[in-house]
Order: C-alpha cells, then sequence, then structure tokens
C-alpha cells in the first residue's frame, strides 16, 4: 500500500474567490474529516497531490499543525476542461482500521481465438485494513473461451482483503469477436442516431472519386 507524506496548511478563507486564490498559489483546497472530528480545512501543495493521487487509494500522512493525520482521498474534484485539482475531501483513517474501498480491475492474458473480452466493471468493493489497501485486483484471462464469466466472487484478492461487493457481479465476460457486417451494422445504427445521411454511391460518383485521386 503506498504511502505519502505531505504537508497541509490551514484555509481561513472560503468561497469561490478564495478557492481561486489558493490555487493561484498552486495549493489545492480540502476539507478533513472522520471519526467524530470536525471538519478541518486545509490546504495540500497542488503538484505533490496531483503526483500522490496517480496512485488508487493513496494513504496520506498529512503533516498539520504539529498533529501527523492519516487519510484517504474520498472525493477527488477536477476541472472537467483542463483536468486540474480543484477540491478534495479527505476521511480520516486509523492504523489497523478496516476500511470499504474501491479497488481498480486488471486483466491480464488473450482470450481464446474467435474470442473478445469485455471488461463490464473496472473496480470492485474491497475491505482490507487502511495501511494494506491492495493497489489492484489482477486477473487472468488467458484462454478463456467465448462464453466464459468471471463474476466478483471469482476473484483472488490479496491476503488480509475481502469482497464486499455482491459476489454475483459479472466482472468480465467473453464475447464472440465481431465480424466485418457487425461492424458495419453498428456504425449504420450510430450514424442512424446522430442523423448522419450517407451519399449513396454511384457509377458517376465512384468515377469522380478514382480521377480525383488520381489527379
Amino acid at each position: 500500500m503506498s504511502e505519502v507524506r505531505i504537508a497541509a496548511v490551514a484555509r481561513t478563507e472560503f468561497g469561490k474567490g478564495a478557492a481561486r486564490r489558493t490555487r493561484r498559489a498552486n495549493l489545492v483546497p480540502a476539507v478533513i474529516y472522520g471519526h467524530g472530528t470536525q471538519p478541518r480545512h486545509v490546504a495540500l501543495p497542488g503538484h505533490e497531490l496531483m503526483l500522490a493521487l496517480k496512485t488508487a487509494n493513496v494513504l496520506l500522512d498529512l503533516e498539520f499543525q504539529g498533529e501527523q493525520i492519516l487519510v484517504l482521498p474520498k472525493d477527488v474534484q477536477r476541472d472537467p476542461v483542463k483536468g486540474f485539482l480543484e477540491h478534495v475531501d479527505l476521511v480520516v483513517v486509523n492504523r489497523g482500521e478496516k476500511v470499504t474501498v474501491e479497488v481498480p480491475v486488471h486483466m491480464h492474458g488473450d482470450v481464446a481465438s474467435g474470442g473478445m473480452l469485455v471488461q463490464d466493471v473496472a473496480t470492485v468493493a474491497v475491505e482490507a485494513e487502511a495501511t494494506h489497501i491492495p493497489a489492484a485486483v489482477e486477473v487472468e484471462v488467458e484462454g478463456l473461451e467465448v462464453g466464459a464469466q468471471v463474476h466478483a466472487r471469482d476473484l483472488h484478492l490479496p491476503e488480509g482483503s475481502q469482497l464486499a461487493a455482491d459476489a454475483d457481479v459479472l466482472v468480465a465476460n467473453v464475447v464472440p469477436e465481431p465480424t466485418a457486417a457487425d461492424l458495419e451494422a453498428d456504425t449504420e445504427r450510430a450514424e442512424a442516431e446522430l442523423g448522419v445521411v450517407r451519399e449513396e454511391k454511384t457509377a458517376d460518383t465512384e468515377a469522380a472519386a478514382t480521377a480525383a485521386a488520381e489527379g
């Protein structure tokens, strides 16, 4: 489990204008809450936080006003266009405490010839000790035949972790590889939904297109 130490500073200004000033100072507004404590409004160094959040369920060891606070990012808000961090909610956890988090599901291997793997969920809910949250759940799909299914109950979780999701949740399945006709039909359906009208090809238009390509 990845653990990153970051220094936090108190925020005394609130509102959209204050948040913009905080971000201009290369800091990210955040709120610390949980375990019956009053919410604490802080700001975290933007670059360090961005790097830390590249790891799913990263554990942050905050240095705040002479105190060490262990937290998990609970809600991360980003600018929908530019992608920069706008605000982060952080929930307090204790070492040894069990927490439930969404863990990424990673598929490995190639399914049998004629099949195509469809991953139905990207994450699965897992209960684990706060300092031992698995980085991902690894799933081996090498050689799976068309019709094969992987449910949540089939996942092999790291020691100390337990499934917190519905055991019947479909994680992935193998479907027949689409034919050229299938792809053409999908394209036509998509175009129909978008209102796209295809120009019918005639001998004259094909000849003009050929002449334009050659000349």
